[in-house]
């Protein structure tokens, strides 16, 4: 009887929830986000109860591709380890600023995937993936109820080594300039985040990666990259806990909105 009351709340929500009818058959037109990267994008944070509190603005497209309302866990991954990500704290924190727009995340991120894989063809055995090509088909698919207003990415531990790093900074250069030129969106913005410090504390390469991050605005217009410093991880060096997570999400709207007020 409990689990039945649950269900029935929830249905209810959704029917009162603006423009909504039978998962978003007739959501109002979105502000796209496109939420790409590896582990640490798609997230690996205890969920809470806060995490999984819908805001009546943000949606998600879930990974049948149907619009519901937002809630950690956004990303669909790795199922048995996905958690929390900065992307429902980012677009909260995006809906705050914008009170007349719908939000519209389009979760992409593989955990573990390498900046090669960020391309066409581009294959991940871990996941069995083509994080590129999967990541072109949900966009162009979410394009259909809204316009792209912004990306974020975060990713590099899989690049981290030495030789890699090494070329990192001309592989993003040409992934942002890629993402825009598929997607038909030329000055959409772009922000990126650094690894996070406890990281580069045991791979040296990891601070050529944020190098290559933190210059991207010099040579790619209307891009930001925002830095995870004091950021903590969840105790396996390497993924970042919940508060950290979602404060970093709050760090990548207030660089989105930066890029935004610039147009």
């Amino acid at each position: 009887m409990k689990k039945y009351s649950i269900l029935l709340i929830f249905g209810l929500l959704l029917v009162q929830l603006p423009g909504v009818s039978t998962y978003g058959q007739k959501l109002k037109k979105l502000d796209l986000y496109l939420l790409i990267g590896q582990s640490n994008m798609a997230g690996r944070g205890a969920v809470e109860p806060e995490d999984q509190t819908p805001q009546p603005r943000v949606w998600m497209l879930n990974k049948n591709q149907d619009w519901v309302p937002a809630a950690e866990p956004l990303h669909f991954d790795k199922p048995g380890v996905v958690g929390v990500g900065p992307g429902f704290a980012f677009g909260k924190a995006i809906a705050e600023a914008s009170p007349d727009a719908n939000i519209g995340l389009i979760p992409c991120a593989v955990g573990g995937s390498s900046i090669d894989a960020w391309k066409k063809g581009g294959f991940h055995g871990q996941t069995q993936a083509y994080p590129y090509d999967d990541m072109l088909k949900r966009a162009k698919k979410a394009l259909k109820k809204g316009k792209l207003k912004g990306i974020i990415w975060h990713q590099g531990e899989s690049d981290s080594s030495p030789e890699k790093a090494a070329e990192y900074a001309t592989k993003l250069t040409d992934l942002v300039n890629r993402i825009r030129q598929d997607l038909k969106a030329p000055e959409v913005p772009f922000v990126a985040g650094t690894l996070a410090d406890f990281y580069v504390e045991k791979s040296p390469g990891a601070a050529v990666v944020n190098k290559a991050l933190e210059e991207l605005p010099k040579w790619v217009p209307n891009t930001a990259c925002v830095r995870s410093e004091s950021l903590v991880h969840k105790g396996d060096d390497t993924h970042f806990d919940s508060p950290s997570a979602r404060e970093l999400g709050r760090r990548y709207a207030e660089a989105m909105l930066g890029l935004q007020q610039k147009k």
